[in-house]
């Protein structure tokens, strides 16, 4: 794939997003996008991580939907993070 600015990402989403279907729902997001990486539920109990890869506009598409969540969630925080592509995931995943 020829360089499209791509680019990775690391998003914290903080508030009431854990037992509320965030995961699958940043899953089928990021699927829906054509990006790479995963989400998991941090140690915290208050907060998800969702690591992605991909074209820049399609990771800013990604934020702007994670701002607001699934029905069930409460969103209270989200910090993003750029970093360089590394393109080392395959697919974008759930991790338990």
């Amino acid at each position: 794939m020829k360089n499209r600015d791509l680019a990775s990402l690391r998003v914290i989403v903080s508030g009431d997003v854990q037992g509320v279907f965030f995961r699958a729902y940043a899953a089928r997001l990021a699927r829906g996008l054509g990006l790479t990486g995963y989400t998991q539920n941090l140690p915290r109990g208050d907060s998800v991580e969702v690591i992605a890869e991909g074209e820049r506009r399609q990771l800013e598409e990604l934020i702007s939907h994670l701002r607001v969540g699934p029905p069930a969630a409460k969103v209270e925080d989200v910090t993003a993070s750029w970093s360089e592509y590394t393109g080392i995931y395959s697919e974008f995943s759930i991790r338990f």
